[in-house]
């Protein structure tokens, strides 16, 4: 199928299912577009077993789609840079230090736990990873989603701090998971006697460092170059050229592409490039990214919910899902309160918080794309299959009750 046809194919079918649920399902839209296609795949792979040439056009799209390319190498520079340059920088700010410590240190206890949970308790149901693929697996799910994240709770009720320091959160510790998921995949590859030392730390050094200095240094340029005009068709053209110049930086000098368009994004967000008082340009480009953020957002979740036609083994790996789900929710929970029992003063941040910060920790499109870019070994099929559940999980389930454990817990949380 030529590329054309597959983005005209997955723009109709987005279109067909954002309707579906705007005219009769009315769920909030991720949750409803994630359900819809969800369902759409399981028929599809039932009517596809019984008579492939009714499902011929369908199963064809979604197995055409190279969707760990399409999520990390062109929507996610989009979709990050949408959201924190509509993020309120100076909430940002007072909420950097619980921001901080749960999108580094939370992500990496995230992954131990996960994976050491996973290695002890997952033999009990007969399943058997090596420790390092549970680890390489927790890498992958540990770090929160910002489009779910933000696609659900800009909707609910939560306390506007605790809304700040989840959206955040999810921001940067996509980098961190990141670079985590790529020295513990070449862990897994070369082997534990074999890793140099001090070519991970220069890993770190040049994913984080480089992709902050790239998107601090591109971001004020561009800024600069949007403030001295005011031709509004002109604004748009050079943010969408920061947007894709980051991401392909980043990608030829190995940089952090999460943490260059984001940095990048918080920047131009900040900053106002309104001419004068009679100028609303800013406004205007706050407009137009929060277009893009919100039709990628259910392209990609759309995709999502097709991906279920590539995993025709999912129905065998449904005790992996269910137990990754719980392990991921333990792994999230102490994640969050190990740094708070040890932070608690600064941080200033109540405990009754922690089941909510939780709840909201949602996964999505980067935890399958992550999955999906694994080598073939063994183990591949239960994180893939685990991974699916997980968000699947979080964005239906998650997302549908969040709003209810925040008005249970409303008298408590602050």
């Amino acid at each position: 199928m030529e590329l054309f046809a597959i983005i005209t194919l997955l723009v109709i079918v987005s279109a067909v299912f954002s309707y579906l649920n705007a005219r009769f399902i009315k769920l909030p839209g991720t949750i409803g577009i994630v359900l819809i296609a969800t369902i759409s795949s399981i028929i599809i792979l039932i009517i596809d077993r019984s008579n492939p040439a009714s499902a011929k056009y369908l199963t064809t799209l979604a197995k055409n789609i190279n969707f760990s390319k399409a999520v990390l190498n062109i929507m996610l520079g989009f979709l990050l840079f949408s959201t924190s340059f509509n993020l309120d920088s100076k909430r940002l700010k007072r909420e950097m230090r619980p921001v901080f410590v749960l999108s580094t240190f939370g992500v990496i206890l995230s992954t131990a736990i996960f994976g050491l949970l996973l290695f002890y308790l997952a033999p009990i149901f007969h399943i058997r990873m090596p420790l390092i693929y549970c680890l390489l697996f927790g890498a992958l799910v540990s770090p929160t989603d910002p489009v779910a994240v933000s696609a659900i709770i800009k909707n609910s009720k939560l306390p506007a701090h605790l809304e700040t320091i989840i959206s955040g959160e999810s921001l940067f510790n996509d980098g961190i998971g990141l670079i985590l998921f790529v020295i513990i995949l070449e862990i897994a590859r070369v082997g534990e006697e074999n890793i140099e030392v001090a070519k991970v730390v220069i890993l770190i050094i040049k994913e984080v460092l480089g992709g902050i200095v790239a998107g601090a240094i591109l971001g004020y340029l561009a800024h600069r170059l949007m403030k001295s005009i005011t031709d509004f068709q002109t604004i748009v053209l050079v943010s969408l050229a920061l947007v894709m110049g980051l991401s392909v930086l980043a990608t030829m000098l190995h940089f952090s592409t999460p943490l260059a368009v984001v940095t990048a994004g918080l920047f131009a967000g900040s900053h106002s490039i309104n001419q004068d008082n009679k100028e609303r340009s800013h406004e205007a480009l706050e407009k137009f990214w929060k277009l893009v953020d919100e039709m990628l957002n259910t392209i990609l979740f759309v995709m999502i919910g097709l991906q279920l036609v590539n995993l025709p083994f999912v129905n065998n790996y449904w005790i992996t899902g269910s137990i990754s789900i719980v392990m991921i929710l333990i792994a999230r929970w102490l994640s969050i309160m190990l740094p708070l029992t040890f932070l608690r003063r600064s941080l200033k941040v109540n405990y009754s918080n922690i089941n909510v910060m939780t709840w909201a920790g949602l996964r999505g499109g980067i935890s399958i794309a992550l999955a999906l870019s694994l080598p073939d070994t063994p183990y591949r099929h239960l994180i893939l299959s685990g991974s699916y559940f997980i968000v699947i999980f979080s964005v239906i389930v998650q997302g549908l009750s969040l709003n209810a454990m925040i008005n249970k817990t409303s008298k408590t949380i602050d």
